[in-house]
């Protein structure tokens, strides 16, 4: 298991602040939000755990698209994501 800090890379911010985090276990990723894993990409496939405040659903908009998924608003990925 290892885990890196998710930087900004599409969200206007520069930095998170360390706030989200993304675990590698095996074939998965899971992000986690403060101490809340709320996603995951296992395979080619993405999975959002529930709907949060606006900070933790900028980190999961940041995570899907960095791992090339489309994220636009909590809406669209909690039905396009769902766990």
């Amino acid at each position: 298991m290892s885990e890196y800090i998710l930087d900004c890379q599409y969200d206007s911010r520069s930095s998170f602040y360390s706030k989200a985090r993304v675990r590698i276990e095996g074939n998965t990723k899971i992000l986690v939000s403060y101490t809340t894993e709320v996603a995951e990409v296992c395979e080619g496939v993405a999975k959002v755990f529930g709907e949060y405040g606006v900070i933790t659903t900028r980190h999961i908009k940041e995570f899907l698209k960095q791992e090339g998924f489309k994220a636009e608003s909590m809406k669209q990925m909690l039905e396009d994501y769902p766990k």
